[in-house]
């Protein structure tokens, strides 16, 4: 239930108007099939759209949901849409929020899951080894991009350093997790002069219990969930939990989810690393959360359910621990972000991510892509497209599948 607080409670707040769930889905919807670009291009895409142009809520409102939706777990731009839907129309229009904004993509994703698997030849090992080299130039954008913002300093820096060397030391799920606890604690060591607590206010929230029970049903099942897969040997268990801890410790938004994930489906065997990285390449040319990527895994995944349900399955567990920690948080936001002591953790945290992902720029990426020094002129001149000439990464997806093809056929 939605408890709407008064305007005074902070000056210029705007309690949004009621709206309907399918006026939510339509919005959404239309969000889903045009936001290209990664999640802060699509926090973009909604300022403009449900802020400026509908008047859903005003910008500081906005801006209080993009810093909560940043401070958590989770596909920020998702978190923010959730939430967004949830405020305008209620748990049907969070509900309508994310169905809308994530089903082109993930469809898209399953598409190309049973296309990829049923083609075969030059052209498409040529385009699959393009979609590899797309990787490297995506990632690599997102670590340049991410350190500029996430580490300005070199106490920060140090912290990523740290989280890298750690995450390549220590393999798989358990140096990803080493990695942001050691990022954490340094920051509470060397981050304690951040900024200072913010003054705005969230005008709208969720009960305190029911926040209190999400949070505990994003415990239980993160907690609970290896144990009862284990005891039970269900692979759809196994599965939905490999993806919700991919989701629900993922720090930074849709980049960072690429070390968890390979560690989750790739380590375990489920998923070859080639199909791992050329899926991840091709979500570069999809609209919508990166998250989608997991429909494509689930779709393909060495277990039961695959295909159509296990795309819904991986789905499903991916972007609901970060769901459930927006219903969480949100009535307990205003007071949370005011200690010095969380806003220090989460700035290590942020800055360990910036390592981690480097990391996995590496390895699988790297690793699996770059075989010589033709594929190393293809990355690199990707790489320039999207950082020199700011080109969308839909378009260095079609260029660098146009150029895998080409050293395919030509061996």
């Amino acid at each position: 239930m939605i408890v709407q607080s008064s305007s005074s409670e902070t000056e210029g707040a705007v309690v949004p108007a009621k709206g309907s769930a399918g006026e939510v889905f339509a919005a959404f919807l239309k969000l889903g099939l045009t936001s290209f670009g990664g999640p802060i291009a699509h926090l973009g895409y909604f300022r403009a759209e449900l802020v400026n142009r509908r008047r859903w809520v005003n910008e500081a409102t906005y801006a209080d949901l993009v810093a909560l939706c940043q401070f958590l777990p989770g596909p920020a731009s998702s978190q923010v849409g959730f939430a967004l839907g949830l405020m305008r129309a209620g748990p049907l229009g969070a509900l309508a929020a994310w169905l809308a904004f994530t089903l082109p993509s993930a469809i898209l994703m399953v598409i190309f899951a049973f296309g990829a698997a049923s083609l075969q030849g030059p052209l498409m090992s040529g385009l699959i080894h393009g979609l590899k080299l797309v990787a490297v130039a995506v990632v690599a954008q997102a670590v340049l991009g991410m350190a500029r913002s996430l580490t300005p300093d070199a106490r920060r820096a140090g912290i990523a350093l740290l989280a890298l060397v750690v995450a390549t030391l220590v393999a798989g799920g358990l140096g990803q997790g080493l990695a942001i606890v050691a990022a954490g604690l340094a920051g509470l060591v060397l981050c304690r002069d951040g900024e200072a607590a913010p003054d705005s206010h969230l005008p709208t929230r969720i009960h305190r219990s029911a926040g209190f029970l999400a949070l505990g049903a994003y415990a239980v099942l993160l907690i609970g969930l290896p144990w009862v897969a284990t005891v039970t040997r269900s692979s759809a268990l196994m599965a939905f939990n490999a993806f919700y801890r991919s989701g629900a410790l993922v720090f930074g938004g849709g980049h960072v989810v690429l070390p968890l994930l390979r560690a989750a489906v790739v380590d375990p065997g489920w998923v070859t690393p080639d199909a791992f990285v050329t899926g991840y390449g091709a979500a570069q040319a999809v609209p919508g959360p990166l998250f989608s990527f997991s429909a494509y895994l689930g779709t393909i995944i060495n277990l039961q359910p695959n295909g159509v349900p296990g795309a819904a399955l991986a789905l499903v567990a991916i972007f609901l621990p970060g769901l459930l920690l927006v219903v969480g948080v949100l009535p307990l936001w205003d007071g949370l972000r005011r200690y010095g002591a969380a806003r220090a953790a989460m700035c290590g945290v942020n800055a360990g991510v910036v390592g981690i992902l480097a990391a996995a720029l590496y390895d699988p990426v790297w690793t699996s892509a770059v075989q010589g020094p033709r594929d190393f002129a293809v990355a690199a001149a990707g790489f320039i497209a999207l950082v020199g000439f700011r080109a969308p990464p839909w378009a260095v997806v079609l260029l660098l599948g146009a150029a895998g093809i080409v050293l395919g056929l030509v061996g």
